[in-house]
């Protein structure tokens, strides 16, 4: 698998990340966002956008559902 581990993303400069949702950025990665694995990409949610979606989230529904 080619995806890079959270930790090789970290090394290699990648400290904003933003929400999939609603474009909310962050200094690296905050332990209350949420990660999703969707089409072997890497998204995450911020705390908003998963209280939000929480259900779809736990249902393994891709974000582009909700």
């Amino acid at each position: 698998m080619n995806q890079k581990t959270h930790e090789q993303a970290e090394l290699a400069g990648g400290r904003r990340t933003v929400c999939a949702g609603c474009g909310a950025v962050a200094e690296g990665t905050l332990p209350t966002w949420t990660c999703s694995v969707e089409n072997g990409e890497r998204r995450y949610f911020c705390d908003a956008c998963a209280r939000e979606n929480i259900r779809a989230i736990e249902g393994r529904l891709d974000s582009s559902w909700w």
